[in-house]
């Protein structure tokens, strides 16, 4: 079996979830999943003759970069202090970084199972003015109108501490259905991508 592929905004819903991510995979998965067992059994990081499978890690990309996740699961025994360390010295290498560390750098947090279960109102953003601030502010008063003023303030304050024009959005879609006429048109088509 092989490594199976998701998106990066899967890594949100892993809450309660830990593992180890590799950024900057080029190549063969396999070769990277066989190279950092031999690795981590040399450096006695994985115990009992354990080994992560290709099927149990996903691979996934963000920013430019293939990346590569080590789920930590009962059946792969570690010694996780010898492992801190081997994450540390190889960050600059591999970027090797916690799950918990990824997402809640990278990616804007964990989404909540309360608000995967809230219900959305929607919202036309697409055909509008493809600025985050005006995108936020249409947003804003979307979820104010449906009592959730609340909600609001939270996705404003998420929005504006996440740095980038794509996190942004997908922000914005965790709190509105995102909606438009019946055009194909790109939300951010032609705009300036900067926060």
């Amino acid at each position: 079996m092989s490594v199976k592929k998701i998106n990066a905004e899967d890594l949100r819903r892993m809450k309660g979830k830990e593992g180890l991510i590799l950024q900057g995979c080029g190549g063969e998965l396999q070769e990277w999943v066989d190279g950092i067992n031999s690795e981590l059994t040399k450096a006695n990081i994985l115990l009992d003759g354990a080994k992560f499978k290709a099927e149990n890690c996903s691979v996934f990309e963000n920013e430019d970069l293939t990346c590569l996740l080590f789920p930590f699961s009962e059946d792969v025994k570690l010694d996780m202090g010898k492992l801190a360390i081997w994450r540390l010295q190889t960050h600059e290498a591999f970027g090797s970084t916690w799950l918990s560390d990824y997402v809640n750098n990278r990616l804007g947090g964990f989404i909540s199972e309360e608000t995967e279960k809230r219900q959305k109102p929607d919202c036309k953003l697409i055909g509008e003015d493809g600025n985050i601030f005006n995108l936020m502010g249409i947003a804003s008063k979307t979820l104010r109108q449906n009592g959730m003023a609340e909600q609001a303030v939270e996705m404003r304050d998420r929005i504006r501490e996440s740095g980038s024009y794509d996190k942004a959005l997908c922000i914005i879609g965790e709190y509105v259905n995102i909606t438009g006429d019946d055009t194909d048109e790109d939300i951010g088509e032609g705009m300036d991508m900067q926060l």
